[in-house]
C-alpha cells in the first residue's frame, strides 16, 4: 500500500541511526517512523481501506506471525520484526509503501502534526508505562523529559499517580510543572519520596543508576531507550530488595491501538515544533543539541 505522507515525527532512534550509534540494517535508507498519511494506492489483497483514508505508521513493520513470541502475543519481540526506518524506508518523504496490517487508525479529532509523535514517542512510552503495573495513588519517576515523557507524563496524571521528573533542562522542567509534575529536580537530585517505579528516558546508563537509587523497596525501574551508552558498575543495595531493572522493546499493536484509543479519551495533547521536510538535518541537529520542547515534527504535505 502506497501512502502520501503529510507529517512525520522526529525521534531519538532517527538521530542515532544517522549518527552510526545504531548500525544500519541497509543502505540506502529514509528514517522516519512516526508518519501520518493518506492511502493513494493499494496492492492485492488489500481490504477494508478505501483511497484517502488517514493512517499511522509507526516502528514496528512487520512480524513473522508464526514465532514462539508472535503466538504468545509478543510481537514486539519476533525475531524475524522489520522496522520502519531502519529495515523499511519511513517517513522522511512524500511517499512511503507500507504493509495495510501494520498501519494505524488515528483519532480523527487530532491534527496530523500532533498525531505524528504518538506514534512511536507515544506508544512506546506507553508500552513503558504499562510495564509499571502502576495504578491510581502510586508515585512514577520520569528521568528525561523529552517527547516521550510529556506523552507519558499525561497518561500517568490521567491514571491518578503523582509524577516526579528529573530533567538536566530548565525548559523541560517548567513543561513538567505546566502537566502537574509533582516535583521536578535537576541531573543529580533525588526526588523527596521512594518511587513506586521510574522510567528512564536518556540514552545515558547514569541515568539508569540515577533512577535506580530513587526506588522504594519492590519498585521497577523500566529503561526506555533503544540505544544506551553503556550502564556503570553500582552497589547491590541500589538493586537488592526485589528491585526490578527491564528494558523495554519496541511495542505490539495492541499496544498502538490502546493508547491512540486512550489518548483520544484524556485527550493527550503533545508539545509540538514543526519544521518542513527540507529541513529535517536542521531538526536533527536541534535534536541533537537538546534544544527541542516537546515533539519536533516534519511538515511534508498539505493534511487533507
Amino acid at each position: 500500500m502506497r501512502l502520501r505522507i503529510s507529517a512525520c515525527g522526529v525521534c531519538r532512534t532517527d538521530l542515532q541511526l544517522v549518527e552510526g550509534d545504531l548500525a544500519l540494517h541497509r543502505r540506502p535508507l529514509v528514517p522516519g517512523h512516526q508518519a501520518v498519511g493518506r492511502v493513494e494506492a493499494v496492492g492485492p489483497g488489500v481490504s477494508g481501506l478505501a483511497l484517502g483514508d488517514r493512517l499511522g505508521v509507526g516502528w514496528l513493520a512487520g512480524a513473522c506471525g508464526g514465532c514462539p513470541a508472535c503466538r504468545r502475543g509478543a510481537e514486539n519481540l519476533c525475531p524475524r520484526g522489520t522496522f520502519t526506518g531502519w529495515d523499511r524506508d519511513g517517513g522522511y518523504a512524500t511517499h512511503q509503501v507500507v504493509a495495510a496490517d501494520f498501519t494505524l487508525p488515528l483519532p480523527a479529532a487530532m491534527a496530523d502534526e500532533a498525531v505524528a509523535p504518538l506514534l512511536c514517542a507515544g506508544i512506546i512510552g506507553f508500552r513503558a508505562w504499562r510495564l509499571t503495573g502502576l495504578s491510581a495513588g502510586a508515585r512514577l519517576g520520569l528521568f528525561g523529559f523529552g517527547s516521550s515523557a510529556h506523552l507519558v507524563c499525561q497518561v500517568a496524571r490521567h491514571a491518578g499517580c503523582a509524577v516526579y521528573v528529573s530533567s538536566r533542562g530548565a525548559a523541560a522542567r517548567a513543561r513538567a510543572e505546566r502537566l502537574g509534575a509533582a516535583w521536578v529536580g535537576g541531573p543529580g537530585e533525588q526526588p523527596p519520596v521512594p518511587l513506586d517505579a521510574a522510567i528512564t528516558f536518556a540514552p545515558s546508563g547514569r541515568v539508569v543508576v540515577e533512577a535506580l537509587a530513587a526506588l522504594d523497596r519492590g519498585g521497577i525501574c523500566v529503561v526506555n531507550a533503544i540505544h544506551l551508552d553503556g550502564v556503570p558498575a553500582f552497589p547491590y543495595p541500589l538493586l537488592y530488595g526485589e528491585r526490578r531493572l527491564q528494558s523495554v522493546a519496541n511495542y505490539t499493536r495492541d499496544d498502538a491501538r490502546a493508547f491512540l484509543a486512550l489518548a483520544a479519551r484524556i485527550p493527550i495533547v503533545p508539545e509540538i515544533e514543526t519544521h518542513p521536510l527540507a529541513a529535517a538535518n536542521q531538526a536533527l541537529q536541534r535534536l541533537r543539541a537538546g534544544a527541542v520542547e516537546g515533539s519536533l515534527v516534519l511538515s511534508v504535505g498539505p493534511s487533507s
